[in-house]
């Protein structure tokens, strides 16, 4: 392979998103605040549904997992960056970037499926709740969960071997941030169609599969609302469907801007604004959504800070 050509030492050098001016500074600051609120957020949220035995159900533990998934996530990329601002080496190893297109790559396509079993989770529940112990077992929880985890990293080990095997000339600048797949193929020597096409495919089936399982439950779950008796029923199975589904139009929008688009037609401060988006940005919202919107995860906070305040 052409990897095998070149030098490990070659560093790559990310251009980042922001200079030293006034304005920049000021958006530098920003980034690290929401930082540190997605950090906080999502440590928070697992923390309070491993210590509360109510919330130890598969819509819970789902949720939990997304919660792991957008802290890893911030955690790849904003430390780097924030490092190669503040101390002005701008360079990343190969060894490194390969690292941070393995990570972001496995956890946005395990994010993908985990969304699809929420949205199954939901539709059960709502659907067949005289059912659901059986149909969203603590069994068929664990086996969607690890199949996530498992489909993403598979995805992220193509990914990674194939964008790596590329010859890469030039400066070897990536416009971008941290090392995102279409930014690199931009330096490549080499003809990068037949991967493009292949990443298309993967996007396919990580990204369409998933969003067509999320509308089918969903139109399941409206017309099962509509349908309901209760007044308070429905206005909670809407308050719980809405918070899920403003995640996933977030989330499924800006990847498919992303990495369904030909490389001709990208544009350097597009890519870098839309992967800030949902690199940053969305792993903040996340836990604001689903927290903000959910009494029984508001209580197990409170419940959380009292023993904290008590010592028990």
């Amino acid at each position: 392979m052409a990897w095998a050509n070149q030098s490990y030492n070659s560093d790559f050098i990310l251009l980042g998103l922001f200079n030293k001016s006034p304005t920049h500074i000021f958006l530098f600051s920003l980034v690290l605040t929401i930082f540190t609120v997605a950090f906080l957020g999502n440590s928070i949220m697992v923390l309070i549904i491993y210590m509360d035995n109510q919330l130890h159900t598969p819509m819970y533990f789902l949720l939990s997992q997304l919660s792991l998934m957008d802290l890893t996530l911030i955690s790849t990329t904003v430390p780097k960056m924030a490092f190669n601002y503040l101390s002005g080496k701008r360079s990343i190893s190969m060894a490194s970037c390969g690292i941070q297109i393995f990570l972001y790559v496995s956890l946005l396509g395990a994010e993908c499926f985990l969304l699809a079993a929420m949205a199954y989770d939901r539709y059960v529940a709502i659907c067949y709740p005289l059912r659901y112990s059986v149909l969203m077992s603590q069994r068929i929880c664990a086996l969607m969960t690890v199949f996530s985890w498992i489909l993403g990293s598979l995805d992220g080990v193509i990914e990674v071997a194939v964008t790596l095997s590329f010859s890469y000339c030039g400066g070897r600048q990536i416009p971008h941030f941290f090392c995102d797949v279409p930014a690199l193929l931009t330096l490549s020597c080499t003809n990068t169609l037949l991967f493009e096409r292949i990443i298309f495919i993967c996007c396919v089936i990580m990204l369409i599969f998933p969003v067509t399982v999320i509308i089918a439950s969903y139109v399941r779950v409206i017309l099962a609302v509509i349908l309901m008796g209760s007044g308070e029923g429905r206005r909670k199975a809407f308050a719980t469907c809405s918070s899920h589904l403003m995640v996933v139009g977030m989330y499924y929008g800006a990847a498919m801007f992303i990495f369904m688009r030909p490389t001709s037609n990208r544009s350097p401060t597009q890519d870098k604004m839309v992967s800030a988006f949902y690199t940053i940005l969305t792993p903040m919202l996340n836990p604001l959504i689903y927290s903000l919107r959910n009494k029984e995860v508001g209580r197990a906070f409170m419940k959380m800070l009292k023993k904290f305040r008590t010592g028990k």
